[in-house]
C-alpha cells in the first residue's frame, strides 16, 4: 500500500537522519567561543561605544524635552516646509504632532525620533560609501551580496542575542541592530543609482577631461540622487519598524507602551502608542521626499 511504502522509506531514513544528527556541525559552539573571545579581550571596546553613543542619545533627547513641546512641533513644521514648500504638509505635520502631544505620548515620541535619526544618519553615512564603492568595483558587490542578503533575511531576534552580550541593554544597542537592519537599503539602492546613470553623460564628463572624482560629484551622484533619496526614505521606515523591537533590549521610545500594552492586554495604550509611531511615520516620509508637494 502506499502508506505502508512510505512508512518503509521513512524507517529507511532514519539512520541517515541519526548519522547526520549524530555528526552535527558545531555552529552554536563556534559562535559562543567567538563571543566569549569578543567579550574577553574586546569588552572595553563595546562598552566604550555603548556608552558613547547613550551619552550622545541623551543629550540630544534632553535638549529636546527643555523645549516646550508647542515650539518643537512648530520647528518641525516649519522645516516640512522649508524642505518640501507646502503650507498644507506643514500644517498636517503640526496637527499630526499636536496629536502626539494631546495623547501625552511626547517624551516618548522625541526618544523614538532621536533614535530614529541616528540610526538614519548612521546608516546613511555608512550605506552612500559602501554603495558607491560596490558600484565602481564588481568584485567588492559580489561580495556584498550575500552579506546584504543575510542582514535583511536573518530573523531581527537572532542577532539581539549577540548585541545584548556586546553591549548590554539601553538605546546604544537599540541603535546598532537598527542600523544593522536598516543599512542594507541605502547601500543597495545607491548601487543601483550610480550603475543606472546613462553612459553618454559619463562619457562627455570624460570628454572634457573630468577626473574621476569630478565624475562621481558633477555627474553620478546628481544622477543618483533620487535613487539615494529613496534609500533615505527606506531607512527612515526601516528604522522606524525596529522601534518595538529596540524596546525588548532596553531602548526607550514609543515601542516601551507598546510592549506594555502586550504585557497587559492594554488595547487603550497600545492604540494610542500604534497612531502616535504611524503618524510619526508619515511626518518623516513626507518629509525626506524629493521636491515640493505644491501649494
Amino acid at each position: 500500500m502506499p502508506f505502508q511504502q512510505q512508512k518503509d522509506a521513512n524507517n529507511l531514513m532514519d539512520p541517515v537522519s541519526d548519522w547526520l544528527a549524530d555528526r552535527k556541525i558545531p555552529i552554536g559552539r563556534w559562535g559562543q567561543d567567538l563571543f566569549d573571545f569578543l567579550t574577553t579581550n574586546f569588552a572595553w571596546a563595546f562598552d566604550g561605544l555603548a556608552e558613547g553613543l547613550a551619552t550622545v542619545l541623551e543629550g540630544l533627547t534632553d535638549l529636546l524635552m527643555a523645549v516646550p513641546a508647542l515650539v518643537v512641533a512648530l520647528a518641525i513644521a516649519a522645516l516640512a516646509y522649508a524642505l518640501q514648500r507646502s503650507w498644507k504638509l506643514s500644517l498636517g505635520v503640526f496637527l499630526g504632532l499636536l496629536f502626539i502631544i494631546n495623547q501625552d505620548l511626547w517624551e516618548e515620541t522625541v526618544e523614538t525620533l532621536v533614535l530614529v535619526v541616528a540610526a538614519t544618519f548612521v546608516s546613511m553615512a555608512i550605506g552612500v560609501p559602501v554603495g558607491i564603492w560596490a558600484a565602481h568595483n564588481a568584485r567588492v558587490y559580489r561580495i556584498l551580496q550575500p552579506v546584504l542578503d543575510l542582514m535583511q533575511t536573518l530573523p531581527t531576534f537572532v542577532y539581539l542575542i549577540p548585541v545584548l552580550i556586546l553591549f548590554g541593554l539601553g538605546a546604544a544597542p537599540g541603535v546598532i541592530v537598527t542600523v544593522i537592519f536598516a543599512s542594507p537599503a541605502p547601500i543597495r539602492l545607491t548601487y543601483l543609482g550610480i550603475t543606472s546613470v546613462p553612459k553618454p553623460m559619463l562619457e562627455a564628463g570624460q570628454a572634457f577631461g573630468a577626473t574621476k572624482m569630478q565624475l562621481l560629484r558633477k555627474v553620478e551622484l546628481p544622477a543618483a540622487m533620487p535613487s539615494i533619496m529613496a534609500g533615505l526614505t527606506q531607512c527612515i521606515m526601516l528604522s522606524l519598524s525596529m522601534v518595538v523591537i529596540a524596546a525588548l533590549i532596553g531602548a526607550d521610545g514609543l515601542g516601551k507602551p507598546v510592549v506594555r500594552a502586550l504585557n497587559t492586554v492594554n488595547i487603550p495604550l497600545g492604540l494610542e502608542a500604534g497612531l502616535a509611531i504611524v503618524v510619526l511615520a508619515i511626518i518623516l516620509d513626507r518629509i525626506a521626499r524629493i521636491g515640493g508637494q505644491g501649494k
